[in-house]
């Protein structure tokens, strides 16, 4: 099975199935970073959201007044996020591909946009040469990605302590399609040069996330490495990584509240 085919199977399985019954809790974890990237592309006509997931920066990307495509491996994703843009009334459109990939009409758009939807190609130059010819001279690249694994030590909090217990959880791999893949600038700024986009340019970005205590739980065990290794394991493995994990949290728990930093780069090109 090649890479591109690993990433579909797991958007179209677990992993998207995950994010579209988290979608409530992942909308106001991620929603200050969702407005930020909105505003980085308002007053573009015609914008390509990467890697969209559920929709909820499309939507956002949307209602500010642009014509806003979503793209992503995940019919199930894709789904709920035509249902999303169908509620709000918004001028968003939605479809099913590799954006790394697909034949898209040259010269459409006039600003490409991801929030944490680049980091899982396979090539990310050939992706990247795929989406700068998908845009029009002049268009505005602006991404979201995480920062530095060490940076973000919230997101590896549960496969921490779950290890133990899970001891095939797969090792994190820096050079390969994941999440911290975009985390070495330098490596960014080489793939979207040697890709055709110009100025390309990283600029941290710390925004505080929040969320209910309450969802904590549900939070590990449905997302990430521990949620999609316990989507096949017994009840009495599951009670065991909850009752290990969940006193991990301890540092982000305050009161009612789960707070942390998510570390990231925005990052910006030009066509």
């Amino acid at each position: 099975m090649t890479l591109e085919d690993e990433q579909r199977a797991r958007w179209n399985g677990v992993a998207g199935n995950a994010w579209v019954e988290a979608q409530g809790l992942l909308d106001g974890l991620f929603r200050p970073l969702e407005d930020l990237l909105a505003k980085e592309v308002a007053g573009r006509r015609r914008v390509l959201d990467v890697g969209c997931g559920t929709g909820g920066t499309t939507v956002a990307i949307a209602r500010g007044g642009a014509e806003c495509v979503g793209v992503d491996v995940s019919a199930t994703m894709i789904a709920a996020a035509q249902a999303r843009a169908e509620r709000a009334g918004v001028d968003a459109r939605f479809l099913i591909a590799d954006a790394g990939s697909h034949e898209f009409a040259p010269a459409t758009f006039d600003a490409v946009a991801s929030r944490f939807g680049v980091m899982f190609f396979a090539d990310p130059t050939a992706a990247f040469t795929t989406l700068r010819r998908a845009a029009a001279d002049g268009a505005a690249l602006r991404m979201i990605v995480w920062r530095d694994i060490t940076e973000n030590p919230f997101m590896t909090t549960a496969e921490t302590a779950a290890a133990p217990l899970l001891p095939d959880l797969p090792a994190r791999d820096p050079d390969g399609p994941g999440q911290f893949a975009f985390a070495d600038a330098g490596k960014v700024e080489r793939i979207l040069s040697d890709a055709g986009w110009r100025d390309p340019d990283l600029r941290p970005v710390d925004v505080e996330c929040v969320f209910p205590e309450s969802e904590l739980v549900g939070y590990f065990t449905r997302l990430g490495p521990v949620g999609i290794a316990l989507s096949t394991e017994d009840t009495q493995t599951r009670e065991a990584v909850v009752a290990a994990v969940r006193p991990a949290f301890a540092p982000y728990v305050h009161g009612d509240e789960v707070r942390f930093t998510a570390a990231c780069w925005l990052v910006s090109a030009t066509a």
